[in-house]
Parts: C-alpha cells; sequence; structure tokens
C-alpha cells in the first residue's frame, strides 16, 4: 500500500461514516413514515367503528335490539360463527386482536359491542379493503423512500467527502511531511503553515520534540568526537612507549608480557576508538569503494595474532584474490576486526574457517551463540579483554552503512555472514 492511499485511509473512513451515518436516518425515516402511515389509517377506521358501537349501543339501551350500522362496510354479528373468512375460529384464539387480514385481498377490523344488563355482547365487522388508502400506495411510497434514501445518501457521501477532505488536509499535509523527509531535512518553523487547532497543537509540538532530538544527537556526536579524538593522542603515545620498551633487552620475561598486554590493550582501546569515531560522523562521510578483501582481511589477521597465542586454535582462510568489497574502507577494518577477534577469542578449540560464499563473507568457529544479548553494549565473555562494545558497534555499522549482518549457531559452531556489498533489504 503506497503512503499516499495510507494517508488517505482517515478521509475514507470519515466519509463511509457520513455516508452510513445518512443512509440509516434515511432507513429509519422511511420505516417512521410507513408505519405512521398505518398507524393513522387503523386510527381513522377504529375511531369510526367506536361511534358506530356508541350509536348501537344507544339503540339497543331504548330497543333492546342491534340495528343497521350506517357505514355500509359494518356489518353486526351476534355469533362469531358466523363470521366470514373463518374469523370466529380466529378471534377465539387470540381474542385480543381487533384486526384480521382475510382471503382475496379483504381486510377487517373488529370492535366489541358489550350492552348493559344480561343481554348477549355482538361485535361490529368492518371490511375496509376497498376504503384503504396505504396499502395501495406502499409499493410507490417504498419506491419513492427507497429512491429518496438514495439520494441522500449521494448527497451525504459528497457531502462528508468534501468536509473530510477539508478537515483532514491539515493532518494529510503533516503526515506527508513527517513520511517524506528526514528529521534533519524539515523545514524551520514548518508547524507555521499549521490552523491554530489539534492538528497545528500536534504540529508544534512535534518540532519543539524534533528540535531537542537534534539538539540531543548534535551533543552526543560532538561529545563523541572530541572524546574520541583527546583520546587518540595518549593511546598513540602510550602505543610508542610500548614498543620503544619492547625494543630493549634487558627487560626480564615478565616485564615483556606485562608490556605486551598493555599494547594489545591500547590498541584495543585505539580500535574502539576508531569505531566511537566511525559512529559519531554523519551518514555518507566516507564513501563506499571497491577494496581488494584479502590484504584487508590479512592484516587484520595480523593484528589478532595475539589472541592465538596458547590457544589450541587453527585459522584457515578461502578468500580468492580477486574477491572485492564495495564498503567504507574505516568500516571495513573495524567490522573485521571485532568480528575476527570475537571468532578467535570466543571460540572453542578447533578450526576458525573464513571464506566467501554467494556474495557472503563467512566467520565461523566452534562454540555456540550467545544469542542477542551479545550485542548489547557493555556485554562481553569471560574470555573477552575488551570493554563489551564490539558486536554493538559491529551491528550499528552495519546497520548504518546498509551492510547484510547475519549469525547462524546450531549449539555447536556459529557462523557470521557479512555482505560484500550494501542493500536495501539487509538482514541484521
Amino acid at each position: 500500500m503506497s503512503a499516499l492511499s495510507r494517508r488517505h485511509r482517515l478521509r475514507h473512513r470519515l466519509m463511509l461514516a457520513f455516508s452510513g451515518f445518512a443512509l440509516l436516518v434515511a432507513l429509519l425515516y422511511g420505516f417512521y413514515v410507513v408505519l405512521f402511515a398505518y398507524l393513522v389509517e387503523d386510527a381513522v377506521f377504529q375511531g369510526l367503528l367506536e361511534d358506530e358501537a356508541a350509536a348501537q349501543l344507544a339503540h339497543h339501551a331504548d330497543t333492546g335490539a342491534w340495528t343497521t350500522p350506517r357505514l355500509r362496510f359494518v356489518s353486526v354479528y351476534v355469533d362469531p360463527a358466523a363470521m366470514p373468512d373463518a374469523l370466529g375460529a380466529r378471534l377465539a384464539e387470540s381474542p385480543w386482536r381487533r384486526e384480521f387480514p382475510g382471503r382475496s385481498g379483504r381486510h377487517y377490523h373488529l370492535q366489541a359491542l358489550e350492552p348493559t344488563g344480561d343481554a348477549a355482547p355482538g361485535w361490529l365487522l368492518a371490511e375496509v379493503s376497498g376504503h384503504l388508502v396505504v396499502r395501495p400506495m406502499r409499493d410507490g411510497i417504498l419506491q419513492w423512500l427507497g429512491w429518496s434514501g438514495l439520494a441522500v445518501t449521494l448527497l451525504a457521501l459528497l457531502l462528508g467527502a468534501w468536509l473530510a477532505r477539508r478537515m483532514t488536509e491539515p493532518l494529510s499535509r503533516l503526515a506527508a511531511l513527517m513520511d517524506d523527509a528526514m528529521p534533519a531535512e524539515l523545514p524551520a518553523g514548518f508547524a507555521v503553515g499549521f490552523p491554530d487547532d489539534e492538528v497545528g497543537t500536534l504540529a508544534r509540538g512535534l518540532e519543539r520534540l524534533i528540535g531537542r532530538v537534534d539538539a540531543f544527537v548534535l551533543r552526543e556526536r560532538e561529545f563523541t568526537r572530541d572524546a574520541s579524538h583527546e583520546l587518540r593522542t595518549p593511546l598513540a603515545v602510550i602505543r610508542s612507549a610500548c614498543e620503544r620498551l619492547g625494543a630493549r633487552t634487558d627487560l626480564g620475561i615478565d616485564a615483556q608480557r606485562q608490556l605486551e598486554h598493555v599494547r594489545q590493550s591500547a590498541q584495543q582501546l585505539e580500535r574502539t576508538v576508531a569505531a566511537l569515531l566511525a559512529l559519531a560522523r554523519e551518514d555518507g562521510a566516507e564513501a563506499a569503494t571497491d577494496i581488494a578483501l584479502l590484504p584487508v582481511l590479512e592484516r587484520v589477521i595480523v593484528d589478532q595474532a595475539p589472541l592465538l597465542d596458547g590457544r589450541d586454535v587453527a585459522l584457515r582462510i578461502d578468500v580468492p584474490e580477486v574477491t572485492q568489497v564495495r564498503w567504507p574502507s574505516t568500516v571495513l577494518h573495524i567490522v573485521l576486526s571485532n568480528l575476527v577477534g570475537n571468532a578467535l577469542v570466543h571460540g572453542g578449540v578447533g578450526d576458525v574457517v573464513i571464506d566467501v560464499d554467494a556474495g557472503w563473507l563467512r566467520i565461523a568457529n566452534a562454540g555456540a551463540w550467545p544469542g542477542d544479548a551479545a550485542f548489547q553494549p557493555f556485554v562481553k565473555g569471560e574470555a573477552s579483554a575488551g570493554i563489551g562494545l564490539g558486536l554493538a558497534i559491529v551491528r550499528r555499522l552495519c546497520a548504518r552503512h546498509r551492510i547484510g549482518l547475519r549469525f547462524e549457531s546450531d549449539g555447536v559452531a556459529t557462523v557470521v555472514c557479512l555482505a560484500l556489498a550494501p542493500s536495501d533489504d539487509a538482514v541484521h
């Protein structure tokens, strides 16, 4: 679904709600119109029967007998069994009813005659089929109500579309602005163009929030960059001093071991500082170029070689010389240093294999993968001499530069796969 259709779904819902409400009102209006017409018609017949009943009861009180009704369609019955269309039996089943349909389209209304004294009651029966008004017009009324309801619904749909467009246009503009632009690319003061209502309040709140986030990110980036630059100088001094001391021949074995440990720690800190600098740079600060993979990999392995001292681990490389990667060079070196060092330190006894398979660089080592917790900052294994930022930095760098990163583990061995080129559908 496109972003445009997503932004218009609210407008469509408003249109449908408006037209649906109008249709419901039209149906209720039609129902009440038909019901009112039937009730009025029945009330007219009932009023006529009540007037006739009053006249019949007055005549019966004077003469002791029923007289011929004044209305031609009204008859007097003393015995319900004599009524047409078996109305007597139906009346016995439902004595409260005063209206019955008959055969061949006939329709009847009843009115009880209850004289005073011991006289037998009677019934007034009106056959009103020839005097009905609503039923002959029913189809026409329903047709008129149907067309009227359709017209009202269409009018409501058009009016709802206009109102929905008018009401959601500022919200759609804000949604388009948020959806199509990066926060750093938003125009300054974009909330000014929105009305002073809920949408305008939301736009101004977003503008203030984006400003605070931008300021926070800028402060963090500047701090990381400045701190990293400040750390590089003392680390370079420490590494230089270690190299000069390492060249001396009068140091004992323990002193040389401690000196090597200091040198390795300084080297690890230099790699961490380089990674922090890479993360502090703006996206795209270093362009990706085609780089021969094998020389960089060999240099990284040489740097990581001290991690193999005294460990029963064999390193096997099967990377063709023609293999190239399209990465920023600094990012490539940082990622390979962390992943290769992690494989050497955390792998069990056995081979560490580095090869290329279907566009992916594979780094396989014995040992189970600890899970996603290894990607959390400052989480490290017991054998790690670092500070627990390696894999977290690798994941962030790969995500920033759209480099595919995949971990596979079967509980015995772990394989890390790196894509040789950026991809929009990279898996991390």
